[in-house]
C-alpha cells in the first residue's frame, strides 16, 4: 500500500512490523522467458492523482460535555507545538489522548497533528474511529474524505472509508449500492495502478458478487487483469474460477456473449458438417441422420465459449506479466513505500531514482521492448479482438504519462521530506501543465516541507520564469516571515526587484537589511558590500556607496572585506591619490591581522607607482612600507610576492642564517628603487612577480574581486553573528 506502515507506529514513532501481507500470498518473480504479448491496455482514469491543498482543511474543533482538559495535556501539547518536528512528542501526545479517551482533546490533538503530518494514513482511520464511535458517522466520513484527498494512493484508507460506509448505510435502500460502487470506482481509479492494490480489487470483485452482481464482477476481473500488481496472477486465477462456476451468458455482457456465441456456433456448425459428411460415408443405405434440436445451445457450445474467453483474456495477461516482470526488481528494492520521519538511507533514494528513470523512459518510444518483433506486435490478438490504429499511439502515451505520475505520487509519500523528488516532478509536469506543475510546488511548501528554504526558493524562481511576479513576491515574503534572517531569501528578493526594474525597492530592501542588521556585525558586513554594489554598478552612485561601505568600519573596524571593497571603489574610479592613501590609512590603523596589512600597504604602494606624479610621494610611500614590514617581522621578498612559502631559512655550517629559495635561481642585489629588479635570465614568470605582481594576492580567494566567494549565500544557511 502506498502509503502503509503509518498504522503501525508506536506511541513513540517507533516503526514495528507490517503483517498486511503474508509470505504466501506473494507470488514469484515471473520466469523470464515468458512471453510480452500485447493485450488490450488499461485506459488511464481521468481522475486528478495529486491532492489538492485548497481543498484539505480539518474540521473546527466542537466543544463536548466532557468537562475540563485532562491534566497533562497542557504540558504534552506545549512539549509538541514547542518543538513541531520532533514526532516522538506527538506521537506522545495522541496516546495519551487515546488512554484518556477524551473527545475534545483527542479531537484538537489529531487535528494539529495531521495538518503538520498529513501522510500518516493510521492516524485518518483512528480519527475516524474516534467519530464513529462517538455516533458522529457523518464526521467519520468527513475524515476519510480529507485523508484520500491527501493521500489517495492509500488502499488502507480506501477500504477503511469502504468499510465505514457498509457498516453505516442502511443497503435496504435502492441509493446506497450505487452509493457504494461509486466509492470503488473512485478508489480504483485514484489507487488502482498501485503495485499494491490487489486487496482494494479483491474487495471490490467479493462486493459485486455478494450483491449478485456477476457480470459487474467479471468487468472489474476483466480491469485489473491490465493492472500491474504485486498478485497479478491470482486475479487471473479468480477471473477463470468465476467464468466456470458460471454461465458464460450471466458473466459477460450482452455484446461480448452474442458475439462470441455466433462465432462458437459458426466454428461447432463446420465441425459438425465435416463429421456428417465422414458418418454419411459410413452409414448403411436408408438410415437418415438423427436430428438436432434447433436454437438451443449446448453444453459443448458453452465450454466453446469459455475457451474463447479465455484466448481473449489469455492475451491481456501475458501482456501484463510482462508489464510486472519489468518492474518485478524495482519494486522489490523499495523497502519502505510508506511515510515515516526517519531518514531513508542513500540505497533507497538511489532506487526511487532509478525506477523513475526507468518509467520515464518508457514514454519513449525507442526504448519499448527493442528486441520485441514489431510484426508480432501488429498481429497479436487479431483474432478476437483488434483496436483502431488510431488509437493506439495517443492512448499509450496517454497511459504511460498515467503510470509515471502514479509512480511519482508513491514516490512523494516516502520521500516527502526530500526536496529533490518534489522538483523532480515539477520539471516533469512543467512541460504538459504549468497549473499542475505549480500545484506540486504548493503542496511540498504549504504542507509537507513548510521549514525547507531550498524548495521555497524553486517555487518563486517558478513563478517569476512564468511571469508571474505578485506570486513569487508573495512566496519569498511568506518565507521570510517563517524563517527571519535568512540572508539568502533577503538577496533573491532585492535581485527578483532589481530584474523587474524597481532598482529603489531593490535598494530599499538591501537597505532594510543593512539597518536590521547592525546588533550582527558579520551580517551588517554582508548587506552593506552588496548595497554598496548594487549603488555603484547599476546606481553608478559612487558617492552613496562610499557613504555605505564608510558607515560599515564604524560598526566592524575589524572586516577586511569592507576595507578590501572600499579600497577596490576608489582604485577602480577616477585615481584620486588622497582617498587611495585614506583607504590604506584607515586599514592599517584598523584591527587586522598582520599578513593583510601588509597586502593592503602593497596595493597602495602599487598605486602610487601607477598613478603618482612625483618620484618623492613614490619614495614616500616606499619607505612606509618598508617600515611596515620591519614592524610586522617580514620580508620584503615575501610582500612583494604575496606568498610566505616561496623562501626557506636554511642553517649554514657556522650555524648563520642564510636564505635560500627553494625554487628560484639567485637574482640581483637589492636595490633601493621603487620599480621591481630585472628580469633574470632563465627564471620563471614567478620569480619575476615582485611588488608589482600585487594581482596575485588580489585575485586569491580571500581577495577576490568583492569576497563572496567565502560568503556561501547562495547555500540559504544563515551567517554567523
Amino acid at each position: 500500500m502506498a502509503a502503509e506502515g503509518c498504522d503501525e507506529l508506536s506511541g513513540n514513532g517507533e516503526l514495528e512490523e507490517s503483517s498486511a501481507m503474508e509470505a504466501s500470498e506473494v507470488p514469484a518473480l515471473p520466469p523470464t522467458e515468458m512471453s510480452e504479448e500485447n493485450g488490450s491496455p488499461p485506459e488511464a482514469p481521468q481522475v486528478s492523482v495529486g491532492p489538492d491543498p485548497a481543498t484539505f482543511c480539518m474540521p473546527p474543533a466542537t466543544e463536548d460535555e466532557e468537562g475540563e482538559i485532562p491534566a497533562d495535556f497542557e504540558r504534552l501539547w506545549k512539549a509538541a507545538h514547542d518543538n513541531p518536528q520532533d514526532f516522538t512528542s506527538w506521537t506522545e501526545l495522541l496516546q495519551y489522548c487515546e488512554q484518556e479517551s477524551h473527545m475534545t482533546a483527542s479531537r484538537r490533538a489529531l487535528e494539529a497533528f495531521l495538518a503538520r503530518y498529513p501522510l500518516c494514513y493510521g492516524y485518518w482511520k483512528k480519527y475516524a474511529d474516534l467519530e464513529r464511535r462517538a455516533g458522529y458517522n457523518n464526521k467519520a466520513e468527513e475524515v476519510c474524505i480529507q485523508g484520500l484527498q491527501v493521500i489517495p494512493l492509500s488502499v488502507d484508507l480506501w477500504i477503511h472509508y469502504i468499510n465505514l460506509l457498509l457498516g453505516t448505510l442502511d443497503m435496504n435502500l435502492p441509493e446506497s449500492p450505487d452509493r457504494i460502487r461509486s466509492v470503488f470506482e473512485e478508489g480504483v481509479s485514484a489507487a488502482g495502478l498501485d503495485f499494491h492494490s490487489d486487496r482494494l480489487w479483491d474487495l471490490y470483485v467479493e462486493w459485486e458478487k455478494e450483491q449478485g452482481n456477476m457480470k459487474n464482477a467479471a468487468a472489474v476481473l476483466d480491469r485489473v487483469l491490465r493492472a500491474p500488481t504485486q498478485l497479478y496472477n491470482t486475479h487471473y486465477d479468480k477471473l477463470k474460477e468465476h467464468l466456470n462456476g458460471h454461465e458464460p451468458k450471466d458473466v459477460l455482457s450482452p455484446e461480448e456473449y452474442e458475439e462470441l456465441r455466433a462465432f462458437c456456433r459458426q466454428t461447432q456448425k463446420a465441425e459438425r458438417a465435416e463429421q456428417a459428411q465422414e458418418e454419411e460415408e459410413e452409414r448403411p443405405p436408408g438410415e437418415e441422420e438423427p436430428a438436432t434440436p434447433e436454437g438451443t445451445d449446448s453444453e459443448e457450445l458453452m465450454q466453446k465459449i469459455r475457451e474463447q474467453v479465455l484466448i481473449r483474456r489469455d492475451n491481456v495477461y501475458q501482456d501484463n506479466e510482462g508489464e510486472v516482470r519489468k518492474r518485478w526488481n524495482f519494486e522489490d528494492a523499495i523497502k519502505r513505500p510508506y511515510f515515516h520521519v526517519k531518514p531513508l538511507d542513500r540505497v533507497q533514494l538511489r532506487a526511487w531514482h532509478t525506477y523513475l528513470d526507468w518509467e520515464i523512459a518508457q514514454l519513449n518510444p525507442d526504448t519499448k521492448d527493442p528486441q520485441q518483433d514489431p510484426d508480432q506486435v501488429d498481429t497479436e490478438g487479431s483474432e478476437v479482438t483488434a483496436k483502431p490504429q488510431e488509437e493506439t499511439q495517443d492512448t499509450a502515451v496517454s497511459r504511460d504519462d498515467y503510470k509515471v505520475r502514479i509512480l511519482f505520487e508513491r514516490c512523494l509519500i516516502a520521500c516527502a521530506l526530500y526536496e529533490e523528488f518534489w522538483i523532480r516532478y515539477n520539471q516533469y509536469l512543467e512541460t504538459q501543465s504549468v497549473d499542475e506543475a505549480r500545484a506540486v510546488l504548493r503542496r511540498a511548501c504549504e504542507v509537507h516541507l513548510a521549514n525547507k528554504p531550498n524548495i521555497h526558493l524553486q517555487w518563486a524562481t517558478f513563478e517569476e520564469r512564468h511571469g508571474d511576479l505578485t506570486e513569487a513576491r508573495r512566496v519569498l515574503e511568506s518565507l521570510e516571515k517563517s524563517l527571519p534572517g535568512l540572508a539568502v531569501v533577503r538577496l533573491r528578493r532585492a535581485a527578483l526587484e532589481r530584474r523587474a526594474g524597481q532598482l529603489d525597492q531593490s535598494e530599499a530592501l538591501l537597505r532594510e537589511a543593512v539597518e536590521e542588521s547592525k546588533e550582527k556585525p558579520t551580517l551588517h558586513a554582508f548587506y552593506s558590500i552588496k548595497l554598496a554594489r548594487l549603488l555603484l554598478k547599476l546606481g553608478r552612485n559612487p558617492g552613496r556607496a562610499r557613504g555605505v561601505l564608510q558607515e560599515a568600519l564604524e560598526i566592524s573596524p575589524d572586516n577586511d572585506k569592507l576595507h578590501l571593497n572600499l579600497l577596490e571603489l576608489e582604485v577602480s574610479g577616477d585615481p584620486s591619490a588622497e582617498a587611495v592613501q585614506e583607504c590604506v590609512t584607515r586599514a592599517l590603523a584598523a584591527p587586522l591581522a598582520p599578513h593583510t596589512k601588509i597586502l593592503f600597504s602593497q596595493r597602495g604602494l602599487q598605486f602610487a607607482e601607477d598613478y603618482s606624479n612625483s618620484i618623492e610621494s613614490v619614495l614616500s610611500v616606499y619607505e612606509e612600507h618598508q617600515k611596515l614590514l620591519k614592524e610586522l617581522g617580514g620580508t620584503k621578498r615575501e610582500a612583494e610576492n604575496g606568498d610566505e612559502e616561496t623562501e626557506k631559512l636554511m642553517k649554514s655550517e657556522d650555524g648563520s642564517a642564510v636564505a635560500v629559495s627553494a625554487q628560484d635561481p639567485p637574482t640581483m642585489p637589492h636595490v633601493p628603487i621603487t620599480t621591481p629588479p630585472p628580469p633574470v635570465m632563465g627564471a620563471d614568470a614567478s620569480a619575476q612577480a615582485g611588488y608589482g605582481g600585487y594581482s596575485s594576492w588580489y585575485q586569491q580567494p580571500q581577495y577576490g574581486s568583492y569576497g563572496y566567494q567565502n560568503w556561501n549565500y547562495n547555500q540559504g544557511y544563515y551567517p554567523p553573528s
